[in-house]
């Protein structure tokens, strides 16, 4: 690894390909987004109820192309304008790695360019030091030392970070990450996928009589760590609805999917807020920044604000944009790392956490 050069102006072109959105944007001095061009694939793999892998794959393949020339185009720059090229290298899908990381590299080589891997936790977390994330807040970059809880679908996890090269991961879930567990209850419940936002949008239909009519859901609080587990309740509520879906063919009332959504969303929110801002109170942290998918979930968004503030902690979460896969959060980190890479390095499909604890 070698250290870049610290200039005026430093202009990276990012590419994000971890799962089923093929992403490119330039990033300033890791503040500005000048380009931000997500090629998403949602509707081919609503489908199937998941992502398919190969599937993934190979839209990337379509898409790698014009997404970084739009990202190009958008930031009116040409390539001998760039100071480096950065790239998910994982953890994530190993095939959709693959496309943007030889992409990555490709372009690199051809134009003589700095060639940047980042983790992509790394990224969700950088997204907070972006100027769109920066300015629903005082514009300032959040303060060190911090917790940050990232929670998404491959992913739910909390650091402690210290500065920009001293980052701690103290705590993360034993099973399901929160975002698989929205979308595997998002299929017992028969709401398409993704699962998180159509159970955050039938939930908003419950009303407050029809969500206590339903006895609440487990949480596993895992006394004396900083860690989760959504397993069991995903368990709870298949259990549960099929005991209504019995008791229906005997003449009982029909599952409330709305009402069943609130409950299994409160269960999540719940445990996720309240460990996250003992965790930060804990340690003495400075404020709490959250990242990934989920944390467009305004229920999250909500309950976060109000255990924070119980404890005298400012909160931080970037705008719903900035909080599903993108590639200006990768473009970020880069920037903020500035680690050049040799062209021979690999992806890594598993959690690399000892690569993100290596320096950001």
């Amino acid at each position: 690894m070698v250290e870049l050069e610290w200039i005026v102006t430093f202009r990276v072109l990012a590419l994000e390909s971890s799962c089923d959105e093929f992403a490119g944007a330039v990033i300033e001095d890791g503040v500005e987004v000048l380009a931000s061009v997500v090629a998403s694939q949602a509707g081919i793999h609503a489908r199937y109820g998941g992502v398919v892998p190969e599937v993934a794959g190979r839209e990337h393949l379509k898409n790698l192309a014009p997404v970084m020339q739009a990202a190009l185009e958008t930031a009116g720059l040409g390539w001998d304008e760039l100071d480096a090229v950065a790239v998910t290298q994982g953890p994530g899908l190993g095939g959709s790695l693959l496309v943007g990381v030889n992409a990555a590299k490709a372009a690199a080589w051809a134009r003589g360019l700095p060639l940047i891997p980042v983790h992509h936790i790394a990224g969700h977390l950088y997204a907070n030091w972006l100027r769109d994330a920066r300015d629903e807040w005082d514009g300032a970059p959040p303060s060190f030392p911090l917790v940050a809880l990232v929670v998404s679908g491959g992913h739910t996890e909390l650091f402690w970070m210290q500065d920009h090269e001293r980052v701690e991961r103290i705590g993360q879930t034993r099973d399901d990450a929160a975002g698989e567990a929205f979308d595997k209850v998002a299929r017992l419940l028969g709401l398409p996928f993704p699962g998180g936002p159509e159970i955050e949008r039938a939930a908003r239909d419950a009303s407050p009589e029809r969500i206590a009519a339903l006895p609440p859901l487990p949480r596993a609080w895992l006394p004396g760590t900083h860690d989760f587990s959504f397993s069991g309740l995903k368990t709870a509520v298949l259990n549960r609805v099929r005991q209504i879906e019995q008791a229906q063919s005997s003449g009982g009332p029909p599952l409330d999917v709305p009402a069943m959504a609130a409950r299994f969303q409160e269960s999540v929110v719940d445990v996720l807020a309240e460990k996250t801002a003992q965790a930060a109170a804990g340690l003495g942290a400075g404020c709490v920044i959250v990242a990934g998918g989920v944390a467009a979930n305004g229920a999250l968004k909500a309950a976060l604000t109000e255990r924070c503030a119980a404890v005298g902690l400012p909160l931080r979460v970037p705008p719903p944009r900035l909080c599903t896969d993108n590639a200006a959060m990768i473009g970020a980190a880069a920037c903020y790392r500035r680690t050049e890479s040799e062209l021979d390095f690999d992806v890594f499909s598993t959690s690399g956490a000892e690569v993100f604890s290596a320096g950001v």
